[in-house]
């Protein structure tokens, strides 16, 4: 589909600093509020963690599955003293790994000035080495 406006393109990002060193923060209503504030009826928002011991994932805001979240990262990804990375004088190793496991980021499609996620579907920042200021980037793009 043509149209005679041009792409719009909007950026914001998202800061936070959280208490636990590991924690899932719902930004749903910041991002459509941040669509909002862009004004784009039809396209997508990037929503990307600009730390690689954070990540962004979209599923069900229900608190026995973000504990079920939370065990299954740390399971594949445990503290542990003997990774290769702390060799080096950090001790985050783990961290690094669960932003592999969640992923640092998602796209989500615009339809008529709204999100259109499914209808369970929420947007959650991934926080696996907290306690220090982090930013999420929100990238929209459309008309």
């Amino acid at each position: 589909m043509k149209t005679s406006e041009g792409i719009k393109a909007h950026t914001k990002y998202l800061w936070f600093e959280t208490k636990s060193r590991r924690e899932y923060i719902r930004i749903t209503d910041d991002v459509q509020a941040f669509l909002d504030e862009a004004g784009l009826r039809d396209g997508f928002i990037l929503v990307s963690a600009m730390h690689i011991t954070a990540g962004v994932f979209i599923n069900d805001w229900e608190n026995g599955l973000l504990k079920d979240i939370d065990e299954w990262v740390e399971k594949l990804a445990p503290v542990n003293p003997d990774y290769n990375h702390h060799k080096t004088g950090e001790d985050n190793g783990d961290a690094h790994l669960k932003r592999i496991l969640m992923n640092h980021q998602v796209t989500v499609p615009v339809t008529d000035g709204r999100l259109d996620l499914g209808p369970w579907e929420q947007i959650f920042y991934a926080e696996f080495d907290g306690q220090r200021r982090k930013r999420v980037v929100l990238k929209a793009l459309g008309i």
